[in-house]
């Protein structure tokens, strides 16, 4: 970490909460677009890995990928809620965990899913290639930014291929205790379908997206390791319990208005049983007598993705005025 970064966590990180944020690439501009929409107003200053909020007391943290993810390798915007502790291990002489800090319970839990991020860990070959299983390249050099997870993944081909069991990790992954892997992975960065091209690997293990990379690399995919998304998840101890609830049901209003649409329309009441069929809501529609005899105006939030067929519907069974309306933020849905 920066000095600069250091002086801001002596002087303004106490009682601030530490929330984790990913440091570039997609996941950051995505965590951004959920900063903004949940009122988290910062200036993050060039180079620097801290920004201090303005309105609430947090400090966002940017981190950088993990190379050694958890085997849910659930890339994740992170509540971390220890940040006087964290800002005291800091000091020079910093101070260890007391023993009621150290009583608390450890570790994460998830909160909620973001709604982006969304990838697969894979086994990736040549597409003119002989392999065709992942256990065809037990033996073989693979190449990947993500060891750990590979190391376990040809840990249990091995295990299976050779009749033996391994070893469980505490988070549910494969080792060979004390046998040694044969398959020779290659710690990479940067641009790692290219590899097998260039003869570095005869297979690798890489993040997808929509594969279309791969594929203009020449690669197939053969196997997933793991799926993976974007999480939101707090301290199981944390000391501000308040103001990660408040972040958390910001940022979830924020995810429900991305995804759903304010409709509303004019029906009479002889109909409304099949308008209500057709746009039910989250949690049921909101009707109002209009003053025209037998006439209901209704109001109902619809997923986007669903709204275009929802219309055509609506007007078959005699819905008239339809109107759909953004919804910048919500609460409690």
């Amino acid at each position: 970490m920066a000095v600069a970064d250091e002086l801001i966590s002596l002087q303004s990180l106490e009682g601030r909460l530490l929330f984790a944020v990913p440091k570039k690439g997609r996941l950051l501009s995505a965590s951004l677009n959920l900063l903004e929409g949940a009122d988290i107003q910062f200036r993050r200053e060039n180079r620097l890995d801290i920004a201090l909020v303005k309105n609430l007391p947090i400090a966002l943290v940017f981190l950088p990928r993990p190379t050694s993810p958890p085997s849910s390798a659930r890339v994740a915007s992170t509540l971390v809620s220890r940040a006087s502790t964290r800002c005291r291990s800091m000091m020079p002489g910093g101070e260890e965990l007391s023993p009621e800090e150290s009583a608390k319970p450890q570790g994460c839990e998830t909160v909620m899913e973001l709604g982006f991020g969304a990838c697969r860990l894979q086994v990736q070959v040549p597409a003119k290639g002989g392999y065709a299983e992942g256990k065809d390249l037990i033996g073989k050099n693979i190449g990947t930014s993500f060891v750990h997870l590979a190391e376990e993944y040809f840990a249990r081909l091995e295990l299976e291929k050779d009749g033996l069991e391994g070893v469980t990790n505490g988070d549910g992954g494969y080792h060979l205790g004390a046998r040694k892997l044969r398959t020779k992975i290659i710690e990479l960065s940067g641009s790692v379908e290219a590899a097998c091209a260039l003869g570095v690997a005869d297979g690798i293990v890489d993040l997808v997206e929509s594969g279309e990379t791969m594929k203009a690399a020449g690669l197939k995919a053969i196997d997933t390791v793991v799926d993976s998304s974007a999480i939101l998840i707090k301290s199981k101890a944390p000391s501000n319990p308040a103001m990660v609830d408040l972040i958390a049901a910001r940022i979830g209003g924020v995810i429900t208005a991305q995804r759903y649409v304010l409709c509303q329309y004019n029906i009479p009441r002889t109909r409304l049983a099949d308008a209500s069929k057709i746009t039910p809501g989250k949690r049921a529609p909101t009707i109002t007598t209009l003053d025209e005899e037998g006439w209901v105006a209704v109001s109902v939030m619809v997923e986007k993705k669903r709204i275009a067929p929802a219309m055509d519907e609506l007007m078959l069974v005699g819905a008239t005025d339809i109107l759909v309306l953004d919804i910048h933020n919500t609460r409690g849905s």
